[in-house]
């Protein structure tokens, strides 16, 4: 990128970001350790490189466009990799540990991601920082440099990430010891009839296909609480407040609980795979970061009932 290939335009760059993380062309230069006047020329230049005005001048002011914002964005991502890069670097150069950075939903910090950092431990010298959110958020943690590496699940942009494959899953039910379902062999929706039931937001596919199914059957859907991401179920159902669905590898990371697990029918089929940015060179520390992932993921699948 022609834009990155001058030191001088890369301070551009840096500058801008100040200027609207701080508010003010005065804070910014404060923060940077410069002159305002100095601030203030590195915007001009930049306005004058790229052949667009970024801020409306006023008052010895600077106000941001809706040019400036859209523009952050991009240059938040690119500075971000950007020193992720040179860290990388450095490290290399210096036989030095790397830090590497994992994104996963936030459930797979129960079980899996325990094993993946004492694999990661045990091998190398790096350390770890584990990122969490949605699926999407996920890619998102990749795309923008924050994560070397995710936890994920099919489909994915082949344009966008490269994968390998860590396991697949059918639906599960979830629920308390005591509870009835463990002498079932499988749940089926008209067993769900008079369960209170802890389900994951409607926006999640899972939660349309058992619901449909429930009705299908004539079963109306008594709902006690509803959560926005796995993890959460697990400690009421433990608590005897109701049962959940869930799939067999997000069940796994519900060991510590000791909650009982039967077969759900009908049942989705669920693809996990460890992902990277596309076209992604691998360091040492890096290529052991993703088979510890692989071993983690290779533990067989919780007993049911």
């Amino acid at each position: 990128m022609e834009l990155l290939q001058s030191d001088l335009k890369l301070r551009q760059l840096k500058v801008f970001r100040e200027v609207l993380r701080a508010g003010s062309t005065r804070r910014a230069a404060a923060a940077l350790g410069i002159s305002q006047p100095a601030v203030s020329q590195h915007v001009k230049q930049l306005e004058t490189t790229l052949g667009i005005t970024l801020f409306k001048r006023s008052a010895n002011r600077i106000v941001p466009l809706q040019e400036a914002w859209e523009l952050l964005r991009n240059v938040e991502l690119a500075l971000t990799s950007l020193g992720r890069l040179e860290a990388s670097i450095f490290a290399m150069k210096n036989d030095e540990k790397q830090r590497i950075a994992i994104a996963a939903p936030s459930v797979f910090g129960f079980v899996t991601l325990p094993k993946v950092v004492a694999i990661i431990h045990a091998k190398t010298a790096s350390n770890v920082r584990s990122l969490s959110g949605s699926y999407e958020q996920i890619g998102e943690h990749i795309l923008a440099g924050r994560a070397e590496l995710g936890i994920s699940r099919l489909p994915l942009d082949p344009s966008l990430f490269e994968w390998a494959p860590l396991g697949s899953a059918r639906n599960v039910c979830i629920f308390h010891p005591d509870h009835r379902f463990s002498k079932q062999t499988c749940i089926e929706a008209q067993d769900l009839a008079g369960e209170t039931i802890v389900d994951i937001d409607p926006q999640f596919a899972a939660h349309q296909m058992n619901f449909n199914a429930m009705r299908f059957a004539g079963v109306e859907p008594n709902i006690l609480v509803e959560f926005d991401c796995n993890g959460h179920e697990a400690g009421y159902v433990s608590a005897g407040l109701g049962i959940s669905i869930t799939n067999e590898i997000i069940a796994r990371e519900y060991a510590a609980f000791h909650l009982g697990i039967k077969p759900v029918e009908p049942s989705a089929l669920y693809h996990y795979v460890a992902i990277w940015q596309k076209g992604r060179t691998f360091s040492k520390a890096l290529d052991v970061s993703l088979k510890a992932i692989i071993a983690a993921f290779s533990t067989e699948l919780p007993a049911r009932g």
